[in-house]
């Protein structure tokens, strides 16, 4: 589960992993969020962590995780305690859309994030060319790979800002409630 807000130690703490390939733009979109302005990002070698608080009642603290190929074999040390996840795809990376969908895949059996909501964020989408969220649903096979779980693909821009929050609200929305479930199925589990 998430940890306590220091702050106020009554409201809860999200834990997010923030994953997908290189260059994605998952670091750009994080801190469009934090910030709501440009900032220049690098490949981020290891990882970011930062609390976004889009609602008072569940703030997020959000593991971005790189992406580079070394990293990726890590990803998995990243998956305990998390409660949900978010997956960014470079919508105009066509060489390299089946890496990130055998990427997304090999996560997603990760025993520590089974069951957690997903939303992927199809980013890039000023760029012509750029694959729709419907194109990158059924490539991905989102609705075979995420039929245990709540799922949501979200377009956005990074850049812009474009379709941020909106993905951030609805990881928001599964993340109360799967956190809910599983508070429920403990209390159950201890008076039984």
């Amino acid at each position: 589960m998430g940890l306590l807000n220091s702050k106020n130690p009554k409201v809860k703490q999200a834990q997010i992993l923030l994953l997908g390939l290189d260059s994605a733009g998952k670091s750009t979109l994080l801190y469009k969020l934090k910030l709501a302005k440009d900032t220049m990002t690098f490949p981020t070698i290891g990882f970011n962590v930062e609390m976004i608080e889009l609602e008072k009642s569940l703030p997020l603290t959000v593991w971005d995780v790189g992406g580079q190929k070394k990293m990726r074999t890590v990803w998995g040390c990243y998956c305990e305690n998390t409660d949900g996840l978010v997956y960014v795809v470079d919508s105009t990376d066509k060489q390299r859309m089946e890496d990130s969908r055998r990427e997304f895949e090999r996560i997603l059996k990760n025993e520590h994030i089974k069951n957690v909501p997903v939303v992927l964020l199809a980013n890039k989408q000023d760029v012509p060319g750029a694959l729709t969220a419907e194109d990158i649903t059924r490539m991905f096979k989102i609705k075979k790979l995420c039929s245990d779980r709540n799922w949501y693909v979200q377009p956005c821009c990074a850049l812009t800002g474009d379709g941020l929050t909106e993905g951030f609200r609805k990881l928001t929305e599964f993340v109360k409630s799967h956190m809910k479930s599983r508070a429920d199925a403990l209390a159950f589990f201890k008076q039984n």
